[in-house]
């Protein structure tokens, strides 16, 4: 689903006054918990940040320090 920057500022001002419900255009959205409104907002900054080209692919790394038996 392709988010909106105005519906990550809808859930950011319900987080800032630690509301559960949250409310954009016509739609009333009511959820379980802060911590799935904390979930939401991370889906929509990952999903606004791919749509703009921002995201950042990750790279690993390993090491073997050993003595090469």
């Amino acid at each position: 689903m392709a988010f909106t920057q105005t519906q990550l500022d809808a859930i950011e001002k319900a987080l800032a006054r630690g509301e559960r419900v949250v409310q954009y255009a016509d739609r009333r959205v009511e959820y379980r918990s802060v911590a799935e409104l904390i979930e939401l907002r991370n889906t929509i900054q990952r999903d606004l940040a791919q749509q703009n080209g921002q995201l950042r692919k990750r790279s690993h790394r390993l090491y073997h320090a050993g003595k090469g038996i």
